[in-house]
C-alpha cells in the first residue's frame, strides 16, 4: 500500500504540470497568430524538450506498472485488492502518455503555424519590392531611351517644352497609371480579384 501511495503521489504530479503547458501552448498559438516572432519558436522549441522529458520519465513506469498487472513481476505482499490499485495507477499513466502526445502533436502544429505565418509575411513583402521594381522598369526605359544622344531625337522630337512634357513625362506617367491599374484589377494593391 505504502508502494501505491508514492507512486500515487508521483504519477498525479505530472497532472499540474501537464495542465500549465496546455495553458502555455493555447498561449503561445493565439500570440503566434496575432504577431509571429522569434522568441517564440525558442518556447517551441522548450515546450518540445520539456514534453519529450515528460514522455522518457513516463514510458518506463507505464510498462513496469503494465508488467506488475500482467503478473510478470510480483511484489511481495501484493493481494488481490493490491493489484486493482495498481490497474488505477496503469490507467493514469495511459492518460497522461496519451496527453503528451497530443501535446507533442499541438505544438508540432503551433512550429507548423509559426513557420507559415513567417513565410506568408516574407511573400507579402517580396511582393511589394516586386510592384516597387515593376514600376520602375519602364521608367528606367523610357528615361534612357530620351536620354540617348541621336541625331534624329534631339532635332525631331526635343524642340520644345510641350514635346518634352508629352512625350517625356507623358509616358512615364501613363506606364505608371497603366501598372497601377493592373495591380489594382489583380489585387495586388488592395482588395479585388486575384490572378
Amino acid at each position: 500500500m505504502i508502494f501505491f501511495l508514492i507512486m500515487d503521489t508521483l504519477i498525479d504530479s505530472f497532472f499540474p504540470v501537464l495542465s500549465d503547458l496546455d495553458d502555455d501552448i493555447d498561449a503561445l498559438e493565439t500570440a503566434i497568430l496575432n504577431n509571429p516572432t522569434e522568441e517564440q519558436l525558442g518556447t517551441l522549441f522548450d515546450m518540445k524538450r520539456q514534453i519529450l522529458t515528460i514522455r522518457k520519465v513516463i514510458t518506463p513506469q507505464r510498462d513496469m506498472i503494465s508488467s506488475l498487472n500482467a503478473g510478470l513481476v510480483a511484489i511481495p505482499g501484493a493481494t488481490d485488492q493490491g493489484t486493482a490499485y495498481f490497474r488505477s495507477l496503469y490507467d493514469h499513466l495511459i492518460r497522461i502518455s496519451d496527453m503528451v502526445d497530443g501535446y507533442r502533436d499541438l505544438v508540432s502544429g503551433a512550429m507548423d503555424t509559426h513557420l507559415a505565418m513567417v513565410s506568408n509575411r516574407l511573400n507579402v513583402v517580396m511582393k511589394q519590392l516586386a510592384i516597387i521594381a515593376t514600376i520602375f522598369l519602364p521608367l528606367g526605359f523610357v528615361t534612357g531611351f530620351f536620354g540617348q544622344n541621336f541625331a534624329w531625337l534631339i532635332v525631331h522630337l526635343q524642340v520644345g517644352l510641350w514635346h518634352f512634357l508629352v512625350l517625356g513625362l507623358g509616358s512615364e506617367v501613363v506606364a505608371i497609371v497603366g501598372l497601377l491599374i493592373l495591380f489594382k484589377q489583380r489585387g495586388w494593391l488592395g482588395t479585388g480579384p486575384t490572378a
